[in-house]
């Protein structure tokens, strides 16, 4: 199955007092290319969940951020009582015994530290494990996104294909009216050139069909139809790569270029053209696939 390198997966949780978000990202590239947020305490965690990203993503850029944001809310015990009743009670004897100005002693107080209990930056276990559920809904979500649009790709690199394949068939018409006009070109030229110029008609006969040779492009269909077929079956194949088809490409787009240059014909270059155009645009796609 195609998949695509651009994908997007989030997963959302809350455990205990923290709100606790996976977020995956990923755009293409040749290489695999990872960036990634993790909270202080779990930074330990990196090589592993990179060793776990690669094995999803294989290759492209991806952003991966894992963050924590504590609701204080449902902090239990948020206040430290008995703390803030001794430093009140030690900043008033001061403020008495050196007639100190009459400041606000709770802000100087709520400022000491071990007057707020918040929970710890120390590594829960559990709390890993909540994380890492986390982790595979994420990646679950960010495979189905690949996916999706690999389906869209395949669908409109497949339409390009046989727009090709038509394009070459509709080339076969104009291929018997090119030869006889430059067959006539060339004995047109040749009388052109005056009659006392003595020729050869065995001879004559034996270059014209070298050179008619040298034009016709039976062969380059051939190939091409084949590399296009060819294409299509490794496009529905769920062992084929954007690489594979990418090698393929540049075979179907040489082809299509020697074609171009025996063309000797307006109509067949018309032709041509067209399909260079769409074998671009299925490379701008090729790029986009794992």
């Amino acid at each position: 199955m195609i998949r695509s390198m651009t994908g997007y997966g989030k997963a959302t949780g809350d455990y205990k007092s923290k709100t606790i978000s996976v977020e995956i990202k990923s755009l293409n590239s040749k290489f695999f290319d990872l960036n990634l947020r993790l909270p202080h305490p779990y930074k330990d965690k990196e090589m592993d969940l990179r060793s776990l990203f690669l094995k999803e993503a294989e290759r492209g850029k991806m952003d991966v951020m894992i963050t924590m944001e504590s609701d204080l809310s449902q902090q239990e015990n948020l206040l430290n009582r008995e703390i803030i009743k001794s430093l009140l009670t030690d900043l008033k004897a001061v403020k008495k015994e050196f007639s100190l100005p009459d400041d606000n002693l709770l802000q100087i107080v709520m400022q000491m530290p071990q007057v707020v209990n918040t929970d710890s930056d120390e590594a829960d276990e559990n709390e890993w494990k909540y994380i890492s559920s986390l982790i595979n809904q994420a990646i679950e979500k960010f495979n189905l996104f690949r996916q999706r649009e690999g389906q869209n790709l395949q669908q409109d690199i497949s339409l390009r294909m046989n727009l090709i394949l038509q394009l070459l068939e509709q080339i076969t018409p104009f291929e018997e009216g090119r030869i006889n006009t430059v067959r006539s070109k060339l004995i047109n030229s040749l009388k052109a050139l005056g009659g006392n110029i003595e020729t050869d008609k065995n001879r004559f006969e034996q270059e014209l069909i070298y050179y008619l040779e040298k034009l016709d492009i039976t062969e380059e269909k051939v190939r091409l139809a084949e590399h296009c077929r060819y294409f299509l079956s490794m496009l529905n194949d769920e062992n084929n790569n954007g690489k594979k088809l990418g090698f393929l490409m540049q075979e179907i787009g040489r082809e299509i270029n020697t074609i171009g240059s025996k063309a000797n014909d307006a109509d067949i270059q018309r032709k041509v053209v067209e399909m260079k155009d769409e074998a671009e645009k299925i490379k701008e796609q090729l790029s986009n696939i794992l």
